[in-house]
């Protein structure tokens, strides 16, 4: 069976410019992608069959063809499709179509004309007001194959040469050229789904969007895409500039369409997340929480002992502080939370009276998986990076012995409180009916294989080449090691 990949990485950063201009993610299609996308199409939409009942209707204003009246186009076979990529244009097709036209003989009696024809047609790919990419066709040709015919062969050459001059070089273009278009609204359709905007649930809205206009090479056609978030009171999230740039993208993977999503977009999608990141944490909330009581920060911290409340609840409120932000690392991605513990006293009858507040940044390590055409991250505490007292009303005091209890706060309820607001995960650009889903993933490389029965449909040649191209594997590029997810 003939193979497609698609690969999903997860980059440090983009190789473009940052601010404004730098992608959010960034898509390179290959060759196979847009011949089952075409495919599926012309399957779905029988568009030869259709055009053939269009030829048979009468239409005004519409001459008769000479040599053959009460035509007829019968016995299409299934069409066989070559695409190239054309670098700097788009997509050069060539349709072998293979048809049966019938029709009454000037000479009397029924006549039938088995035909072989190649149509071949450049097909521009451009970009949209609305940022979405754009298929259109131009330079549309018709070159007969061969042509077998019931006439007599006393009546050849001459009759048939009349034939092809009047009736097939009439008939195929205005028959399958429109076809050409038609195919290619249907593919359009499937770029446009690419654009829609998709909703966060209560934290706002995701549009994928070209950033710039499309650009071919020989192996793949690469969209750098906009990445637009919005808050769900309608603010727009700037997607950070914390990680430096690369020199280039990482590499493409022959015979592969990849995804490639910039950690400057994972951290914003987080960023969108973050008013879901705040708890409020009290004793026995959490099987695993040490006591929370005054008394245990007295014995942990002697010289502020004195000032504190005797045996009463502790509540402590962790708030975002900042934007999260992810880094990709050869070894393991993380993302790095920034917030705010609070440690509040709480006594019978009156109002939790603050202690003191601590800024604390958390490193987490990120574990990603596809689940229903989403990118869903799961995180788990990697170290207590940084903790430091911001402010506190029972006196100055070494903060490093409570290091140690907070650590473990974080682990047992903080994370997976952050992990329940992530579960709806990030929805990935719907593009040309591409799944990311039904995938196996690998414990190393985070490598999906997902097989597609139905590119069965494939031309035979289309079909060889991919199978000779088809590889897959990790991305290490300037010392940045991507997560890789294969599609087969």
């Amino acid at each position: 069976m003939s193979r497609i990949w698609c690969v999903l990485l997860l980059g440090g950063c983009l190789a473009l410019s940052q601010g404004a201009d730098n992608p959010g993610a960034v898509i390179q299609i290959d060759i196979g992608t847009i011949d089952h996308a075409v495919s599926t199409a012309l399957t779905e939409s029988d568009v030869l069959q259709k055009m053939a009942e269009a030829a048979t209707k009468k239409k005004p204003n519409t001459k008769p063809i000479k040599g053959i009246s009460g035509i007829k186009v019968k016995d299409i076979r299934p069409p066989v499709i070559t695409l190239t990529l054309l670098p700097g244009t788009g997509l050069f097709m060539a349709v072998l179509v293979q048809m049966t036209i019938a029709g009454k003989s000037f000479i009397g009696g029924n006549m039938e004309i088995k035909m072989a024809a190649n149509l071949t047609a450049d097909n521009r790919l451009s970009q949209d007001a609305l940022g979405t990419p754009k298929f259109s066709s131009e330079n549309c040709h018709i070159s007969l194959i061969s042509v077998k015919t019931n006439l007599p062969s006393s009546m050849l050459p001459k009759v048939l040469n009349k034939l092809l001059d009047s009736t097939l070089q009439k008939v195929l273009p205005s028959l399958l050229c429109p076809a050409v278009d038609v195919v290619l609204n249907l593919v359009n359709a499937k770029l446009t789904t690419m654009t829609s905007e998709i909703s966060l649930g209560t934290a706002g809205t995701l549009r994928y969007a070209l950033l710039n206009p499309p650009t071919t090479s020989e192996t793949f056609i690469q969209l750098d895409l906009k990445t637009i978030l919005h808050q769900k009171e309608g603010d727009e999230i700037d997607l950070p500039t914390d990680q430096p740039p690369l020199t280039s993208l990482p590499p493409k993977k022959e015979a592969a369409t990849q995804l490639i999503l910039s950690a400057n977009f994972l951290s914003a999608e987080l960023r969108i997340m973050q008013a879901s990141f705040n708890l409020d944490i009290r004793d026995n909330m959490v099987l695993g929480l040490p006591p929370l009581v005054t008394s245990m920060l007295g014995a942990l911290i002697p010289e502020i002992s004195r000032a504190l409340p005797p045996s009463q609840p502790l509540t402590i409120e962790m708030r975002a502080a900042r934007p999260p932000l992810v880094t990709v690392t050869p070894e393991a991605s993380f993302v790095r939370v920034f917030s705010t513990a609070k440690l509040l006293a709480s006594s019978s009858g009156s109002a939790p009276a603050s202690l003191f507040v601590l800024d604390v940044c958390s490193d987490l390590k990120a574990r990603f998986v596809v689940r229903g055409e989403k990118l869903c991250v799961s995180l788990a505490l990697d170290s207590l990076s940084e903790m430091a007292l911001a402010s506190s009303s029972v006196g100055t005091f070494d903060e490093l012995p409570l290091k140690r209890i907070l650590a473990n706060v974080i682990h047992v309820a903080y994370v997976p409180s952050i992990n329940a607001a992530l579960q709806g995960g990030i929805p990935l650009p719907d593009l040309l009916g591409i799944k990311y889903q039904q995938a196996e993933i690998s414990r190393s490389e985070l490598v999906l294989n997902l097989m597609r029965e139905e590119l069965r449909l494939l031309p035979a040649t289309a079909a060889r080449n991919e199978q000779k191209r088809a590889k897959g594997g990790a991305t290490s590029v300037g010392g940045l090691q991507s997560v890789v997810f294969l599609f087969a």
